[in-house]
């Protein structure tokens, strides 16, 4: 494949990656409209017309992560069947369906209801929205675009956080029902995936497409070079049986780029960082800080280190490489973690420590997640597949990480009852550097490495595999 990308522009992709992220920015939001709200919904004025219970303000809260495990496999079947972008569009609908159920009727029924319509979306927004953006973007442009994700989901959090704390119920309802709205507008007149339309057969629109997104004509030699390879990998894909779970399991190099996904996300899922998010205050007095957190900027705070991280992120992913940056991630997280179950013990043992060592302990800890252990992996397992198993793939890949995220969040109030506070800090410890030893032995490179370079890479024997993943 030619590989000269001065030639041309990327703003098309830029534009389209932001258009196609705008529901990872609606995702944000409602993550975080629970923080904000619970005071409002148990209060004597709560929309629901009564103040609700904590137990139903935590079935609330829930119900959006436990639908979403079944949107990962629905908008997986919806991305082979009918396209990128029509997938996202799909996303945006129960997006707005979960605001329009709150604006409607507010009772502790329809807002589950509501936030499993969220959940579904939420299922589709870490599988579809990333393929999209790596299948329209060039190579040298899939690690920053990549960070996308990310970056607008916790810009999102933070606007909420922000209009939540100053705007009333249902003008904060009003201003997040127009982002999935504008989405389902303006999508319809961005390009779909080059690739879907390939293996489509409508080589001509792929052609035009990608010469639409780089600013170069149809003609031009570099066009000609990424359609070619697209055509060639497609016609290989025909030959073979219709692509199942079994067949994937089967073959070498995708079982063996499964299993390496799948123990990503284990390191992904059960990091740590969210649970420090959820349960930031007890954590601080465990450590022993004496000085009360305004909540305002308690809540404020982690966003915005993690929008900081994600930036620093975008600015260097294609100068570093995605390996070194998740390696030094997951190597700064352990000592992170290890370091606030040292403070906890510490605290046991009526050691004084510095009021600022835990809170600076923990902001990196979630500055690492937000720069490095969430973004990363994405980015890796959408770069490592082609299109014909991508779905496939990263669908299971997703819905697995949505059980570990899960478990993080279930197993941390039993740890420290059975154990101690410090007993789940310990166990992340081990977890990031596992995560360590994990990336520098088997994770490989991706940064600028074509899809056939990566097939190949996974497709070594295990006697070669170790020395070939840089």
């Amino acid at each position: 494949m030619v590989k000269d990308n001065k030639k041309g522009h990327t703003y098309l992709q830029w534009t389209f990656a932001l258009l196609a992220n705008i529901t990872l920015l609606a995702y944000g939001m409602e993550c975080g409209w629970i923080s904000p709200t619970t005071k409002i919904l148990q209060s004597e004025a709560s929309p629901t017309g009564y103040p609700l219970s904590d137990n139903m303000v935590s079935w609330i809260a829930s119900a959006m992560s436990m639908s979403a495990i079944f949107g990962v496999s629905l908008y997986s079947y919806i991305a082979d069947a009918f396209g990128r972008r029509i997938g996202i569009i799909l996303i945006a609908i129960p997006e707005a369906i979960s605001w329009i159920i709150k604006l409607s009727y507010s009772s502790t029924t329809t807002l589950i209801i509501s936030r499993m319509f969220a959940g579904l979306a939420a299922g589709g927004c870490f599988n579809i929205v990333p393929m999209y953006v790596k299948e329209i973007s060039q190579d040298d442009m899939r690690g920053v675009l990549g960070t996308l994700p990310m970056l607008l989901q916790t810009v999102g959090l933070l606007i909420m956080y922000i209009i939540g704390a100053y705007l009333s119920y249902f003008t904060v309802i009003w201003v997040v029902l127009s982002l999935p709205i504008l989405t389902i507008l303006l999508l319809p007149k961005a390009p779909e995936s080059p690739a879907f339309l390939v293996n489509r057969g409508k080589i001509n629109e792929a052609i035009e497409t990608v010469a639409f997104l780089r600013g170069l004509e149809k003609d031009d030699k570099i066009v000609q070079s990424i359609v070619d390879s697209m055509k060639k990998e497609d016609e290989h894909f025909k030959t073979l049986p219709n692509i199942s779970i079994l067949s994937i399991l089967k073959e070498h190099s995708w079982r063996h780029g499964l299993i390496l996904c799948l123990f990503c996300f284990v390191f992904h899922g059960l990091n740590g960082s969210y649970a420090i998010m959820t349960y930031a205050s007890t954590i601080l007095i465990s450590t022993g800080v004496k000085f009360d957190i305004s909540p305002e900027i308690q809540t404020l705070s982690f966003p915005i280190v993690i929008i900081i991280s994600a930036l620093a992120l975008a600015a260097c992913v294609e100068k570093c490489g995605r390996k070194p940056l998740l390696v030094g991630s997951y190597l700064i997280s352990a000592c992170s973690m290890t370091a606030i179950a040292v403070m906890m013990v510490l605290q046991k043992q009526v050691i004084v420590v510095p009021s600022w060592l835990p809170v600076t302990t923990m902001m990196l800890a979630v500055a690492m997640y937000g720069g490095g252990i969430s973004p990363l992996p994405y980015i890796i397992m959408t770069e490592m597949f082609s299109f014909q198993v991508r779905a496939k793939i990263v669908g299971m890949a997703v819905t697995f990480g949505w059980l570990m995220t899960f478990t993080l969040v279930t197993i941390y109030t039993p740890m420290c009852n059975a154990f101690g506070q410090f007993s789940p800090f310990v166990f992340y410890g081990a977890i990031n550097f596992g995560g360590v030893i994990f990336t520098a032995l088997f994770i490989p490179e991706t940064k600028g490495k074509s899809e056939e370079e990566i097939f190949e890479i996974l497709s070594k024997k295990k006697d070669t595999k170790t020395q070939n993943v840089i």
